[in-house]
């Protein structure tokens, strides 16, 4: 039972101002660097501040992500394709399970959707809820190691708050320049508001995309996924954009100047090819790379060209990035030749490695061109140069270090003060109201790891509720009679109780530990609400209609919670309140429904 669930009011207009791996559309702008200007304006740094603090905080608050959830499928809808939704699915459970990434302390756990947006681009919201447009999925061709690239991509976005510290600098930045422009009248306020957006998109959002493909790079080959997946994606992206879009706004002119100013807040993508390319070398110990975009080589000696050119469109840059992608995997996890398995492939050549997913075209390919004895040369070779170019101690250093930056992530939230324990205890909280057990147990097991305390008997009761949720009763009784027992003068835990009992389908025991809340804090108005609802359910109107009549008494504002037939008895002029705006709601919609039969009546017209 969530403490003062019903006054808990979902963050309306919550800030879409999640970061995306595409955005389109380019505009000439006059170079120059204003931020460095606007960080002199007499109140920037406090405009930022308590702008971060704001997002911050929004993003730490399980209620505004679920309203973000629910705002970006009221605007684009949800993807009803079963094929998306599984292929995005598997691939974010894969991320969210085995990526190498920490949460800070005032983090939420991961939630997405894939919504029927056509456009072509996924964002990271501040509240970590990652909304995926089904325009993407279709684009990349649902591939597993393309969307791994740009999902682990949004998710950097949200493990270093991009969003949040982004929108926050914004906001110095816009005020920084107008309290100048208000001192000096320099320029107009359009040609201000043009060089802020130039300079935001330039010297704010650009240099977190580069931080979100890095940190995406790492995510998705950690977690198992074909660490030439980003470089292929970005290709993919690139000819997507120039040859398949029906959106004008999505359009890539590949002869554009590049040289030209524009106030495009994402690197061009051929430059993030090549970075994630070289990314991928790097997690090879530097054996694999891709010459001329089609021709995979192993320290420069070329191996395959990956030409092959799919019945709708040439892919032979996507392919030869799997496939590289595919043997820098295999020069990352394995220390030595012997662990390639190599072996007769049955036609007559060799292949090499396990069944996993990601050394299929790898293989196909070996088959293809019976390049198996070549590979294996080429792989003895290069393990034999290693010990000179030391490239294999560099890569183990550099993930070691990485490493000890999770550790230390870890080590803050777990060391943060008790207010985050207890903003995690109640995000538990929340996520149990929605049924999200998964996320609702991720939190309030935070909650136990944390150092700092201030309420630990809480963490057993809001744990009670997780496990209930999730079918768990017999765990969810224990840890409720040990909430109990640590703390008995606290009415949540007995009414947390009496909701694991409610759902358990024992109301006797339920309406026992109301009774027991009531005498704790006669005046809390859950222990009236929840008797009064399980009475209903019961059938005893009598006993229902006394607790809904003390819980209006305590609060007028909660008359929402009881139902009518109890509420006309109880406040009649609430309950007139509640059915006329029921009847203003109908004639609004039945007014939205006329309009849109006549606007299709007549579009039918006009075509004939």
């Amino acid at each position: 039972m969530p403490r003062n669930s019903w006054k808990k009011r979902l963050l309306a207009g919550v800030l879409a101002c999640g970061i995306g791996i595409f955005a389109p559309g380019a505009q000439t702008a006059q170079a120059a660097d204003a931020w460095a200007v606007a960080a002199q304006a007499l109140g920037v740094f406090s405009a930022y501040q308590s702008s971060l603090a704001e997002m911050l905080t929004l993003g730490n608050t399980a209620a505004a992500q679920i309203a973000s959830r629910r705002q970006d499928i009221a605007e684009n809808g949800i993807d009803r394709n079963p094929n998306d939704t599984a292929v995005v699915n598997d691939v974010m459970e894969q991320l969210v399970r085995q990526g190498p990434y920490a949460l800070k302390e005032n983090s939420l756990p991961f939630i997405w959707q894939v919504n029927n947006s056509d456009i072509f681009n996924a964002a990271c919201y501040p509240t970590n809820y990652v909304s995926v447009n089904k325009g993407l999925v279709r684009g990349l061709n649902n591939d597993p190691d393309e969307l791994a690239a740009v999902l682990a991509h949004e998710m950097t976005h949200g493990v270093e708050q991009h969003s949040a510290r982004n929108y926050a600098k914004a906001v110095a930045q816009y005020y920084g320049m107008t309290f100048l422009n208000m001192d000096t009248n320099a320029m107009d306020w359009g040609k201000l508001n043009a060089l802020a957006s130039y300079s935001i998109a330039k010297n704010v959002t650009l240099p977190t995309e580069y931080d979100a493909d890095e940190g995406g790079f790492y995510i998705m080959s950690g977690a198992g996924f074909n660490p030439g997946g980003g470089a292929a994606a970005m290709a993919r992206l690139a000819y997507y954009l120039t040859y398949e879009t029906q959106n004008i706004f999505e359009y890539q002119n590949p002869n554009e100047d590049k040289n030209k100013e524009n106030y495009n807040d994402h690197p061009d993508l051929d430059l993030r090819e090549a970075k994630l390319a070289g990314m991928m070398t790097d997690y090879g110990c530097g054996h694999v790379t891709v010459k001329d975009r089609k021709t995979v080589c192993i320290d420069d000696q070329p191996l395959l060209d990956a030409d092959w050119t799919n019945e709708l469109y040439d892919n032979t840059t996507e392919n030869a990035y799997l496939i590289a992608g595919a043997l820098a995997k295999a020069f990352h996890d394995y220390d030595s030749p012997d662990a390639w398995q190599f072996r007769a492939d049955g036609e007559g050549g060799l292949t090499c490695l396990t069944d996993d997913r990601v050394y299929g075209l790898l293989q196909e390919f070996l088959c293809k061109t019976d390049t198996g004895a070549k590979l294996q040369a080429l792989v003895t070779s290069a393990y034999d140069g290693e010990a000179s170019s030391g490239a294999r101690i560099a890569m183990q250093a550099r993930e070691t270090e990485q490493g000890k930056a999770r550790a230390e992530i870890r080590r803050k939230a777990a060391a943060a003060d008790a207010k985050f324990t207890e903003k995690m205890r109640d995000n538990s909280d929340t996520y149990s109201d929605y049924g999200m057990t998964r996320e609702a147990m991720f939190e309030i097991d935070r909650a136990f790891a944390a150092q700092n305390q201030k309420d630990e008997a809480s963490n057993y009761a809001i744990r009670a509720r997780a496990k209930a949720v999730n079918g768990d009763f017999a765990g969810a009784l224990e840890d409720s009679d040990r909430a109990i027992s640590m703390d008995g003068k606290n009415a949540y835990n007995f009414l947390n109780r009496a909701d694991v009992k409610r759902m358990q389908g024992d109301r006797e025991g339920a309406l026992a530990d109301c009774e027991a809340a009531k005498q704790v804090d006669a005046k809390n108005v859950f222990s009236y609400l929840i008797a009064g609802q399980i009475y209903d359910e019961m059938e005893n109107h009598d006993a229902a209609l006394a607790n809904f009549r003390q819980l209006y008494e305590l609060e007028n504002e909660a008359y929402t919670r009881i139902p009518d037939d109890y509420l006309k008895d109880i406040s009649p002029k609430d309950y007139k309140k509640i059915v006329n705006a029921r009847e203003e709601k109908r004639k609004a919609l039945e007014k939205k429904i006329r309009e849109e039969q006549k606007e299709k009546t007549q579009k039918s017209v006009d075509k004939k």
